[in-house]
């Protein structure tokens, strides 16, 4: 089999299909979070904090290096900030998959049909034979 053909029926399988698909829509999803929590929670989040933007927290390590006038090169500074948005925007989307998992097993437990209970298994002949005894000794007693 050439290579072409097992690259084709590998990318062709359902499963990669199925991925691929998911993470073009996970990408997505993640953009629109990400839009979210920067336009519209953080805002107001930030007011309430003193009207500064999170991402701009930080402590400056080491001062810019300056020469005749010009930045040469920029300070050190550790941007917890920015760490604090980038968590909020994880916890909002773990959130929101957790919810949307949950919402889809609540609708695929709906749709799901109820299993048939197991049909009893057959007699064996033993107890076939008991069975036909048992009538027989009633019969003899009437």
């Amino acid at each position: 089999m050439s290579i072409g053909k097992e690259f084709k029926e590998f990318a062709m399988r359902g499963n990669v299909v199925d991925m691929a698909v998911g993470i073009i829509i996970g990408a997505a999803f993640g953009k629109i979070i990400t839009s979210f929590v920067t336009d519209v929670l953080m805002p107001p989040l930030g007011m309430i904090v003193g009207g500064t933007d999170f991402s701009s927290f930080k402590i400056q390590l080491s001062d810019p290096v300056i020469s005749g006038g010009k930045v040469v090169a920029q300070g050190a500074s550790l941007n917890y900030g920015n760490f604090i948005q980038v968590t909020v925007d994880f916890l909002i989307i773990a959130f929101a998959i957790f919810m949307m998992i949950k919402m889809m097993n609540r609708f695929m437990k709906k749709n799901e049909v109820p299993a048939a209970p197991p049909t009893p298994p057959e007699p064996s002949t033993e107890e076939l034979l008991l069975t036909e005894i048992r009538d027989l000794l009633k019969k003899a007693k009437v």
